[in-house]
This record gives structure tokens, C-alpha cells and sequence, in this order.
């Protein structure tokens, strides 16, 4: 057979040879995208560290004002991506931390964006509780409470992490905060800082309440 000029041999042997050449392109691009890959989450990951700064995470916590100590309890931590299905709402998150400051550590978030950014964590946070729920559904003895949603990146020292926290505070205590100028029994002396969030969140609560979701929680 001859194509172009070429007998059946020559053309195996030129087939053959791209075949290689492509396998040999593919392998080199994909090792060096590996390669890439590796360097660049190895250097995010020592920057993250250096700088104790973890916005790629998203902790939820419960605060609890009880026998005249605050306790801080973790709900969930997921990685952001999870709990914000979009990236852009990713970004806008962001943009919101970095705003953030040692006296308001709010995420200021645009009017607009307010509502559907908490819808997210809302979604996450009610999935946790369901099972109170369907109790309740169930015409099962539950006990109900309701918090207060909202999403802060507190400014804590340079020993200290730095992440994006979605709260949960229950809405009586943010309408009249018990601890406007005195501090409670703290279960670790740097929860202090938490005790000047949630001052802060509760000034906001009365102020512009279309920063937080309300949660009803049944357990």
C-alpha cells in the first residue's frame, strides 16, 4: 500500500512513532501538572501555616452561657467548599474575612448577599439537627430552641488560628446580651475575644438583623 509516497512499512513506522510521541506528551504533561500541583498546595500549606491563617475551612460552634460560664462548643468543621456550593459565594466569603477587623470580626457582608451566603451554613446546620425533627414531626417529646446564624473571622494574636466561624447563639441571649461590660467564668483564658464577638453580634442583632439567620433546633 503506498500513501503519500510511502510504502506500508513507512507508514507503520511513522503511526508507531506518533503513538510514542504522543504517550510521551501526555506523560510529560501530566507529570509536570502533578509535579505543579504538588509544589503549589505544598507552598499554600506552609503559608497557611506561617501565617496561622486557615480560610479554606469553616468551623461552626455553639456558644452557651451556663452557670455563669461561657462554653464553646464545636457543631462541625468542614472544609469551605463543602458548606459553599459555588465559587463565587467562595469569594465573597473571602473578600468578607479579609475585611474583618480586631473590633468588628462580622464578616461584612453586602445586603444583598446576606441572606443566601448564611443559607448556605443554615442548610449544613440544619442537617446536623434533622433528627430532632422528625421527632418532632413524630409528635415525640423535643425540646426547642432557637439561635441566632451568623458568620465571623475573629482577629485572635498572632499565636492563634485565624479561620472563617459560623456561631450559634440562642436569640434571647443576643437581644439582651448578659455580659455587656463584665466577663463570665471562661473555661480558657483566650476565650475572652469570644466574649467581645458576641458583644459586637449582639449591638448588630438590634441593629441590622438581616445579618443572621434564625435556626430552630429540636433535640
Amino acid at each position: 500500500m503506498f500513501l503519500f509516497g510511502l510504502n506500508e512499512a513507512e507508514v507503520s513506522a511513522e503511526y508507531t512513532k506518533r503513538v510514542i510521541v504522543t504517550i510521551l506528551v501526555a506523560a510529560t504533561t501530566s507529570g509536570t501538572t502533578f509535579v505543579f500541583t504538588w509544589w503549589w498546595a505544598r507552598r499554600q500549606a506552609k503559608r497557611q501555616w506561617k501565617a496561622k491563617e486557615f480560610l479554606d475551612r469553616l468551623t461552626i460552634s455553639l456558644n452557651i452561657f451556663a452557670d455563669g460560664t461561657l462554653k464553646i462548643r464545636t457543631v462541625m468543621e468542614r472544609s469551605i467548599d463543602e458548606i459553599f456550593l459555588n465559587r463565587l459565594a467562595i469569594q465573597k466569603v473571602w473578600a468578607a474575612a479579609r475585611a474583618t477587623t480586631p473590633a468588628n470580626p462580622i464578616l461584612p457582608i453586602p445586603k444583598a448577599d446576606r441572606w443566601f451566603l448564611l443559607n448556605f451554613v443554615l442548610n449544613a446546620v440544619a442537617g446536623h439537627f434533622v433528627e430532632g425533627h422528625i421527632r418532632l414531626d413524630a409528635g415525640l417529646p423535643v425540646a426547642s430552641v432557637r439561635y441566632a446564624l451568623f458568620l465571623t473571622c475573629e482577629h485572635l494574636g498572632e499565636e492563634r488560628i485565624r479561620k472563617v466561624r459560623a456561631m450559634l447563639v440562642r436569640c434571647d441571649v443576643l437581644e439582651d446580651f448578659p455580659h455587656p461590660d463584665t466577663m463570665p467564668r471562661l473555661e480558657s483564658p483566650w476565650h475572652d475575644d469570644r466574649i467581645r464577638t458576641l458583644r459586637v453580634a449582639s449591638a448588630l442583632y438590634k441593629a441590622e438583623p438581616d445579618n443572621f439567620l434564625t435556626v430552630e433546633v429540636c433535640v
